[in-house]
């Protein structure tokens, strides 16, 4: 993610602020990942929510169950609002390309459709990074949209964003090429509660270290 890119992705989520949530707060499928791993995280697991938006539903979610939940967002907007929202977890405004993680350190990490703004490039790498931040047997719960574009630009609540995403079997074999297990995988299409919203594909990956 090039400066202005950075730039660009908090700007955009600045402006979309607390609408992303109500947005996106019928996914059943978000809701269903975030389930399935309350199911095997032990207690007090510290997690890592990347790109965390405004904390819910998964800091809230993960953070009330009794973990101990960092999240990070490159929005100013979105980290304040996570931070009012969910007081019991620890927030950050930082790019998480550039936040040191120190290897084997957490039970679980949670990337909800947080690399979509980023190059394919930077998504390899940032989940080569994470896989190793993940103890043996640490869970990583991913979203994306599977779609296979490349620097294409499209309008996003009403904000101009530029996407990058893969294709599912690429999206797979770029989470297996990091070392991880796929154990769960969920396909659906979800409409976001928004004006002019349209369905879009949803691709949720429960994954193992």
């Amino acid at each position: 993610m090039t400066e202005d890119s950075r730039h660009a992705a908090a700007e955009a989520f600045d402006a979309i602020g607390a609408d992303y949530e109500t947005a996106f707060a019928g996914s059943a499928a978000h809701r269903a990942s975030l389930d399935r791993l309350l199911e095997v995280l032990p207690p007090h697991s510290r997690v890592l929510d990347v790109g965390s938006g405004t904390g819910r539903p998964t800091a809230h979610t993960l953070a009330a169950a009794g973990h101990e939940v960092s999240g990070v967002d490159v929005s100013p907007v979105m980290a304040e609002l996570a931070s009012a929202r969910v007081p019991e977890a620890s927030f950050r405004c930082a790019d998480i390309r550039e936040v040191p993680l120190e290897e084997e350190s957490f039970d679980a990490v949670c990337v909800y459709f947080s690399l979509l703004q980023m190059s394919r490039d930077e998504q390899r790498a940032l989940v080569h990074r994470l896989a190793a931040a993940l103890k043996p047997g640490g869970r990583l719960a991913l979203a994306t949209v599977p779609l296979d574009v490349e620097g294409v630009s499209a309008v996003f609540m009403g904000q101009e964003v530029r996407v990058n995403s893969f294709g599912p079997e690429a999206f797979r074999a770029l989470v297996t090429g990091a070392g991880l297990t796929v154990l769960h995988e969920d396909s659906t299409v979800f409409t976001p509660s928004h004006p002019g919203a349209v369905p879009e594909p949803h691709l949720f990956l429960d994954c193992r270290r």
